[in-house]
């Protein structure tokens, strides 16, 4: 299933990265307390940080000749990363970069999403770049989820000082379209590995919402791929993308979103969307 990313959705998913990223630094520089705790083991400013460093491995995944992260052997480790191994990464990083000041990540990050869209002005937003674990993933894919590491990550700080912070659908829908769309389209590499044993059935699993283009995503043999939605189809999932991306990394419960509505599943087998989901599954 070929990549197409048109023009207005490269447009908007730019658009969406520099506004988000702007009401994030300024959430960040002007929390009252940096040391406030958001997660266990991260605070407001190690979050920012956090973020911040994704924003500068952009800039070098974009233009080689930019300056790299200053971490020992994060080159090295970025081809054999799996989403298990992720954590762990973002702890050597994290080692590294140790920047806390929030009005310095603030300006940093603000900095680093601005030489993401120079570079990046004027590509093909389809074009595949190699990410972790020699996962191909396009060009908007990359902005796609930077856009969900700042809406997800602003949503905890949110929760922690008080400040109001949108998710909206529309934003939430580019991490699904660009990023793991993009990534069944492209390649995945190893990326997914240690899902499971690999499993010559064949899984189906459409996906509608009125934010994206329908879309069948397959599991066999532990890859997933993209396929336009058809006959063939064992499960089929409707969403609203906020809800569902907030859902998939563990901010809202599976049960809430089906009770409100925003995540329903149905099809032939729905009890296979378990088995699917050990494979297509994100940083616990």
């Amino acid at each position: 299933m070929a990549a197409t990313i048109e023009k207005d959705q490269w447009q908007g998913v730019r658009t969406s990265v520099r506004e988000t990223g702007d009401r994030f630094a300024e959430m960040v520089a002007t929390a009252k307390d940096p040391g406030a705790e958001v997660t266990p083991n991260w605070s407001v400013a190690v979050t920012a940080a956090h973020v911040t460093s994704l924003a500068w491995l952009n800039t070098t995944l974009l233009g080689p000749g930019a300056e790299p992260l200053p971490v020992p052997g994060l080159t090295e480790r970025l081809p054999e990363t799996t989403v298990d191994d992720v954590n762990a990464i973002n702890d050597l990083t994290l080692a590294h970069f140790i920047e806390r000041d929030p009005q310095v990540l603030a300006a940093m990050l603000r900095d680093h999403i601005g030489t993401m869209l120079d570079s990046s002005e004027g590509r093909d937003p389809s074009e595949p770049l190699t990410w972790l674990g020699g996962a191909q993933v396009p060009v908007a894919g990359l902005f796609a989820h930077l856009l969900n590491e700042l809406l997800l990550h602003g949503h905890d700080i949110a929760r922690t000082t008080g400040h109001p912070w949108a998710v909206p659908s529309k934003d939430a829908a580019y991490f699904f379209e660009m990023f793991m769309v993009g990534l069944a389209r492209n390649g995945v590499g190893r990326l997914l590995d240690g899902g499971g044993p690999p499993r010559d059935r064949r899984i189906a699993v459409e996906f509608r919402s009125d934010y994206v283009e329908p879309v069948t995503l397959v599991l066999r043999n532990g890859r997933v791929t993209a396929e336009p939605p058809g006959e063939d189809t064992d499960v089929r999932v409707r969403f609203d993308p906020a809800v569902f991306t907030l859902m998939m990394f563990g901010r809202v419960s599976k049960p809430r979103a089906v009770l409100a509505r925003k995540v329903s599943v149905g099809g032939r087998r729905p009890w296979l969307l378990p088995v699917f989901l050990r494979t297509l599954r994100v940083p616990s």
